[in-house]
């Protein structure tokens, strides 16, 4: 058996402005950055085999972060484009707002520059991508980066494979309901959205296979999935950051940025 752990990027300057950020690139606040650290802190004594992100800075300095606090030796790290957000072309960067309704043209709502969301799977913006893009993006993430670690596992008669996967909001969503389905669960996700490095649990193993055995397939006889989500949206490593005040919590984060006390005259400890 093998168990992902799906973990969405902490908090982005494009999250504090409500803005369509999916692959713009935008990196983490202050109070991101302290999210992403008590993640790290949150799975430090969970030996994690690899952590694959999404190549996007928000993503990639929340892994970073989790990977600091791993013991050694250290699990690899590895980037994939495959991992990004939905992307939102002409409105990335843009404000974002309601949905769209099935009353309304798009087309009308970008010739005033207004971005809404848009709730048809096969719908997107120009130079963008729709949910069902996404969901065939998903698929390839789950046969290129998720299933050779189960894969493995199997022929190997391997236990204790933990894999994370830091990622973003839809694309988790979809990567976890495209993973379900393979499992013969309905794909229709009953959960909502992610916080900031809120994580979810999936388990995924072959259907009549004893934990610890090793069995032989190939391409063309792989054995049915057996999937489990155990937790969705847990966040219990939130407890402990608290945002700065004056805007500094909404800053982006800069680590050669000095202490705050300092400002102050006083001193890191």
């Amino acid at each position: 058996m093998v168990v992902f752990i799906f973990v969405r990027h902490g908090e982005s300057t494009d999250n504090v402005q409500s803005v369509w950020a999916g692959w713009k690139d935008a990196p983490l606040t202050n109070h991101g950055m302290n999210q992403a650290k008590a993640a790290g802190e949150y799975f430090s004594s969970t030996r994690l085999t690899a952590i694959h992100t999404s190549d996007l800075l928000r993503a990639s300095m929340t892994a970073q972060a989790i990977h600091d606090k791993q013991k050694s030796p250290k699990p690899l790290l590895s980037s994939s484009t495959l991992l990004r957000e939905q992307h939102f072309g002409v409105a990335e960067g843009k404000p974002y707002m309601q949905k769209l309704t099935t009353a309304d043209s798009l087309p009308s709502f970008l010739d005033k520059g207004k971005y809404p969301g848009i709730s048809d799977r096969e719908g997107s913006f120009p130079e963008g991508e729709s949910k069902n893009d996404l969901r065939q993006r998903a698929e390839r993430a789950i046969d290129e980066i998720l299933l050779p670690y189960v894969f493995k596992a199997a022929r190997e008669g391997v236990r204790g494979v933990r894999v994370a996967i830091v990622s973003h909001g839809l694309c988790i969503k979809e990567t976890l309901a495209a993973l379900l389905a393979r499992g013969g669960q309905n794909e229709q996700m009953p959960y909502t959205g992610l916080r900031n490095t809120a994580w979810a649990r999936v388990s995924v193993e072959f259907q009549g296979v004893k934990s610890g055995e090793s069995i032989d397939f190939d391409g063309d006889n792989i054995p049915p999935l057996k999937v489990r989500l155990s937790d969705f949206n847990s966040y219990e490593h939130l407890n402990t950051p608290v945002r700065q005040r004056g805007g500094i919590g909404s800053a982006a984060y800069d680590p050669q940025q000095k202490d705050i006390r300092a400002f102050f005259g006083g001193r890191s400890r």
